[in-house]
């Protein structure tokens, strides 16, 4: 397996992370150590969670994937062989409802982050985190599906600078020992790394955004700050929620699968995205591959990507994900992607 540098941290974690987020809804938490068995065995030693996970989040799951993992360290005694990251629910900017997860407004202030980080060690059975990140921003922004920017004169979010502060402190008190962003802009990405370096606060050295052949946006501003900044991206969704694979065109809609029992992620069922994933799959079929694996192939190409998040149902997914690691693209494939970006450019936000 792989490994690149987190930052500029020197810590080196593998090019593939295990996605957790159906642990507990859709999958068992036997199904989650069979998984967290099978990646570990093919030198995936890089976990990412969140406090709110599962997902489609509910108040009575809230926590079961956190959870699944700390029964896994504890049965396997792997905590210190895995690089742990998990999150802290974002503030407005955010879904709403999920006020269950803490009393109160739920936002990025220093009690909301000390009793987050608490609940996550107590659930992941651990002293401590190696990625603490920012689920989401608490400001209002154009993430999760949402293309132009609105701004709101009238909201009143947790300042950045309050936000980091509040993450120095867990990482002072040993809870954490790296911290980074998810779902962010270049604008937030930037005015961390400028705080930072302003106020001796912690350093972000990742963002863990969306990134797949139907969501490129990544490319536009936020690629160079990845390579500049040294804070690399985190790619999830690099299958577009499993449409790069192919399974729900035509209208196809497999049972068992997320799109099949869940409505939530619609941002990648739009018509430029079937035409586009249409082109993606024949561009695989006639190189002689699987349209997921090329998905996958090409996230992990990228420059600047640390790692890319693969999650799945099944370990069979799991083992077709992970042996994607080992393709490289020809260049009529590359280019062929390439003709498709620029007749459908980014087809999903």
């Amino acid at each position: 397996m792989q490994t690149r540098e987190l930052g500029r941290t020197g810590e080196k974690v593998s090019l593939i992370c295990l996605g957790t987020m159906t642990w507990g809804e859709q999958n068992t938490e036997a199904e989650a150590h069979e998984q967290m068995d099978y990646a570990f065995g093919q030198g995936v030693t890089f976990f990412d969670a969140a406090e709110v996970y599962p997902v489609p989040p509910r108040a009575e799951t809230q926590g079961r994937t956190e959870t699944c993992i700390g029964d896994w360290f504890k049965k396997s005694g792997k905590r210190d062989q895995v690089f742990l990251a998990t999150k802290v629910t974002g503030g407005m900017g955010g879904p709403g409802g999920m006020d269950y997860i803490r009393p109160g407004r739920v936002c990025l202030d220093r009690r909301d982050i000390a009793a987050a980080v608490d609940g996550s060690l107590k659930r992941l059975q651990t002293d401590r985190i190696d990625l603490y990140q920012i689920h989401w921003p608490g400001r209002r922004v154009n993430n999760f599906g949402k293309r132009g920017y609105v701004h709101d004169a009238d909201e009143n979010p947790v300042p950045l600078e309050e936000t980091l502060a509040a993450l120095g402190e867990i990482i002072k008190a040993g809870k954490v020992r790296y911290v980074g962003v998810s779902n962010e802009t270049p604008w937030g990405v930037m005015r961390c790394l400028e705080l930072s370096g302003m106020k001796d606060l912690p350093r972000i050295v990742s963002v863990q955004n969306p990134y797949n052949l139907l969501d490129r946006g990544y490319e536009v501003g936020l690629a160079e700050v990845s390579i500049r900044g040294q804070c690399g991206l985190l790619a999830y969704s690099p299958l577009a929620g499993g449409v790069l694979s192919g399974k729900y065109l035509d209208g196809a809609r497999p049972a068992g699968a997320r799109m099949t029992l869940f409505d939530r992620w619609k941002r990648y069922m739009v018509p430029n995205a079937e035409a586009a994933t249409r082109r993606h799959v024949d561009i695989a079929r006639q190189a002689g591959l699987e349209p997921a694996q090329m998905a996958l192939a090409f996230v992990y190409s990228r420059e600047f990507l640390t790692s890319s998040i693969i999650g799945a149902t099944r370990v069979e997914q799991l083992k077709s994900n992970i042996a994607a690691a080992g393709i490289t693209l020809s260049e009529d494939v590359l280019r062929a992607i390439e003709d498709v970006q620029n007749d459908i450019p980014n087809p999903c936000p």
